[in-house]
């Protein structure tokens, strides 16, 4: 159902009744993945997370092990920051 590049790819599914009585499939939140730092990146105007995952990891869709990295919840959260964490590379 997921990338395997995807964070939850590989993630255990649950079945849960919504609060209108269907039972629907859910994928249940995946544990933070353990990362180490490789340094900070100086954010230039108009740079976005894809375009540094893109770069930094090879993978632009990766832009969520940066957020992560950052303990944001939203990627949105670092639009505005000046310096950005970059986890290595797996």
């Amino acid at each position: 159902m997921f990338d395997r590049t995807s964070r939850y790819f590989g993630v255990a599914t649950a079945q849960l009744t919504d609060h209108r009585g269907r039972t629907v499939q859910t994928v249940l939140v995946p544990d933070a993945p353990r990362q180490q730092l490789r340094g900070e990146h100086l954010r230039r105007q108009g740079q976005r997370l894809d375009h540094l995952a893109g770069f930094y990891l090879a993978d632009p869709h990766g832009y969520w092990r940066i957020s992560e990295l950052a303990d944001v919840m939203h990627p949105e959260a670092l639009s505005e920051a000046n310096a950005v964490p970059i986890p290595v590379t797996r």
